[in-house]
């Protein structure tokens, strides 16, 4: 009785992606009206996977592949239970030189482990989907990570911040993280892009691995305002690939910061991200990024750009 219920628990679970109520909401940036609704703590784990594999260099391709063997594995949860000894994100296991049970638990780490595995595979980004996930994971059931490629291909858009101003969640305040306000998500932000992200951008990070307020990234309106500034644009003196490449980087980056300060607006109880001249607030799932009307944060022009998160405490 107890392996049925187990079972049809996972069958469930298979089913839905996860189980809970949709709190997040991604829409494709081509106007086609595709979108993916998912969990707060579906979100918190893309925003980590997608971190890790930017931080890694690691093309958007890459991130959906990525995307999508977590959402086949596990849902995108972090799971204590699976087949055999499988464990966590992608299901990896310790019996199979993945790592102990506590690293393929961090959702960092089992994201950089599986791409480490991914880029010793050849040619993989011109690979299916399908293909270059099994090479990877060696799935009984390579075949399911396909019906994933399209919710993976919308996240991975607006998580490594190609496609702007497309995610959205309804930013109830969530209980999976104990430190909030401005320090948590100083925490948050070098547990996912790695403590030499925020140094890049003048932070300044104390031995214990969390973030200090600094000119850089600071703290405003009463402690509750974290500036997270972006690379300034390379001035466009031409048309060379190279200057156009330069600004797209830097917009990119600046809209993977915002994009993953919305994902994790629940468990860092964030209620307002702002990034050039576009806010979110939270709300509904349906929520749009409004126009602010000010170009203070990458309009044209302008000599820096940051991104504002506004927590509630």
């Amino acid at each position: 009785m107890v392996l049925l219920a187990v079972a049809g628990y996972l069958v469930v679970q298979y089913v839905t992606g996860g189980g809970g109520a949709p709190g997040c909401r991604v829409v494709s940036a081509k106007g086609d009206g595709a979108s993916y609704e998912f969990t707060p703590e579906q979100a918190v784990n893309a925003a980590t996977i997608t971190a890790v594999g930017t931080g890694r260099g690691m093309p958007e391709r890459a991130v959906a592949i990525a995307l999508a063997t977590a959402l086949q594995e596990s849902g995108l949860r972090n799971i204590e239970h699976g087949d055999r000894d499988s464990l966590g994100l992608f299901q990896q296991r310790p019996s199979q030189g993945w790592g102990t049970e506590k690293q393929i638990m961090d959702p960092a780490y089992a994201a950089g482990i599986f791409y480490e595995h991914l880029a010793k595979v050849p040619d993989y980004a011109e690979l299916p989907l399908t293909v270059a996930a099994q090479r990877v994971q060696r799935s009984g059931y390579p075949e399911a990570y396909a019906k994933h490629e399209s919710d993976a291909t919308l996240l991975a858009a607006a998580l490594t911040g190609r496609a702007a101003a497309t995610l959205t969640c309804d930013g109830r305040p969530g209980t999976q993280v104990a430190a909030v306000g401005p320090d948590g998500v100083r925490t948050a932000l070098v547990r996912d892009f790695g403590r030499d992200a925020l140094q890049e951008a003048g932070a300044e990070v104390s031995d214990k691995g969390a973030a200090t307020p600094s000119p850089s990234v600071t703290a405003e309106a009463h402690g509750r305002t974290v500036t997270v500034p972006v690379p300034v644009d390379v001035p466009a003196h031409g048309t060379n690939g190279r200057t156009e490449r330069a600004k797209r980087t830097a917009r990119e980056r600046g809209w993977q910061l915002a994009h993953w300060a919305v994902a994790n607006s629940s468990a860092l109880h964030i209620e307002r991200v702002s990034y050039a001249g576009r806010e979110w607030a939270a709300g509904s799932t349906r929520s749009r990024w409004r126009s602010t009307g000010s170009t203070s944060a990458g309009g044209a022009g302008t000599a820096t750009d940051a991104v504002r998160i506004v927590t509630g405490q």
